[in-house]
């Protein structure tokens, strides 16, 4: 089982559209996938097709201790991979979390139960350094960051390598960068090439091959409740997010192998 927070301090550059989009990628190429929502807004929830607002047991209950994984998870109706959705309960769990034991590691040792029923976890984090997000990059292996090609975007991917050193450092030693995607990529504008090849140059492999464009339909799709790379199969979008899941198989057999020999 691989498990990926998909993780930037940085708002709206596009961590839930990749979230949904790669599970559901994923499970289209026959990928055992659960998709963990650790956002309050619920947005990856939502964009699954399962309603927030229906919830009776989320990943709230489970990270208190109320209910297991088991009860907590939901099936996304049309992407065919599995879910533990959030609504805004989850917002408590914030405050209530402090004072429990291991209280950083509750996604960890919930994941680790069901080691051999995923071949893939993906962690959709929010926006912040919060006691969430510490739980998402303390029970993965690796982190995936989603960033625009732009100036403020730069700032903000050196404030967030410092917390995933910190993390590695003194809570989780597994825990590496997996890689940078590019993300509303805008291939006509001079910033967004020239902060592409900076990308290339400093982080080297870590910057991953697919280029996710800009793309209506991609954006359009979260209000139907369909991820969108089954909401339009043949939009740009959708066909550079079935790109980056054939690229994540590739890299994740790679690393395989490589220990296999070792």
């Amino acid at each position: 089982m691989h498990i990926f927070a998909i993780a930037n301090q940085k708002g709206g550059v596009g961590k839930t559209t990749t979230a949904v989009n790669l599970a559901a990628a994923l499970a289209q190429a026959g990928q055992r996938t659960l998709l963990v929502d650790l956002d309050p807004q619920g947005n990856a929830t939502m964009g699954s097709g399962i309603d927030k607002r229906l919830l009776g047991v989320s990943v709230y209950q489970m990270l208190l201790g109320l209910a297991s994984l088991t009860q907590a998870r939901a099936r996304s109706p049309s992407g065919h991979f599995d879910v533990l959705p959030a609504n805004r309960d989850l917002a408590g769990a914030e405050v209530e979390l402090v004072d429990l034991e291991r209280r950083e590691l509750r996604l960890r040792d919930q994941l680790a139960r069901h080691a051999g029923e995923y071949d893939f976890v993906l962690i959709d984090c929010p926006p912040s350094l919060s006691m969430l997000t510490l739980n998402g990059l303390c029970a993965a292996h690796g982190v995936i960051i989603p960033m625009q090609c732009e100036y403020y975007a730069l700032e903000g991917l050196s404030d967030l390598v410092n917390t995933i050193k910190q993390v590695h450092r003194n809570l989780n030693r597994e825990l590496r960068i997996i890689g940078l995607l590019r993300v509303m990529f805008d291939p006509r504008s001079t910033l967004a090439n020239q902060v592409s090849q900076q990308l290339e140059a400093h982080f080297g492999d870590k910057v991953f091959k697919t280029l996710v464009p800009r793309n209506v339909r991609l954006a359009e799709a979260p209000s139907y409740g369909i991820p969108g790379v089954l909401f339009d199969k043949h939009a740009k979008g959708a066909l550079a997010y079935q790109s980056f899941a054939r690229e994540m198989i590739e890299r994740v057999g790679r690393w395989q192998r490589e220990e296999q020999r070792t």
